[in-house]
């Protein structure tokens, strides 16, 4: 049996197993991302991997859900703009294209990304960035992860 919590990160989260989880929010999981080229990306997580689009939710659990993910969103950006001066903003996207079950990324942007990708979807960083050991999440984004989960618990919530 394969035991990676990549595997089931939903499922992982809910047994504590999940490393990558920063909070439980009232929808779902707040979770710093595994790779770290943006520093400060995370993701909300459903708390039901059965939910694969928003349009699944009921309206009061859709409602918790984007207010967990402005909440989360809002962290992400409080938390990049103080340790990072070069901080601009924050892309917030719903995909869905590689994971099933509903979760929404949270992408920091910075003055420092490189000219032909600052203004361009992530999505479009070469595949060192998403694959390479250098950009993967580890100790020295702990005090990253402090500040976002301080955020998170300042902005009130579950």
């Amino acid at each position: 049996m394969d035991n990676d919590w990549r595997h089931d990160r939903i499922g992982s989260a809910h047994r504590g197993e999940n490393p990558t989880v920063l909070r439980r929010l009232d929808s779902g999981f707040a979770v710093i991302g595994d790779r770290q080229f943006l520093p400060g990306y995370s993701v909300l997580l459903t708390d039901d991997p059965a939910v694969t689009r928003l349009s699944d939710l009921p309206r009061a659990r859709r409602a918790a859900y984007l207010g967990d993910l402005e909440r989360l969103a809002e962290a992400v950006e409080r938390a990049c703009s103080r340790l990072d001066p070069a901080f601009r903003r924050v892309n917030i996207e719903i995909l869905g294209n590689t994971d099933p079950y509903l979760h929404a990324h949270i992408w920091p942007r910075y003055d420092w990304e490189p000219a032909d990708r600052v203004r361009l979807p992530v999505w479009l960083y070469e595949e060192e960035c998403w694959r390479g050991e250098q950009h993967a999440l580890g100790p020295r984004h702990d005090a990253l992860r402090a500040a976002i989960s301080a955020d998170l618990d300042r902005l009130g919530g579950a």
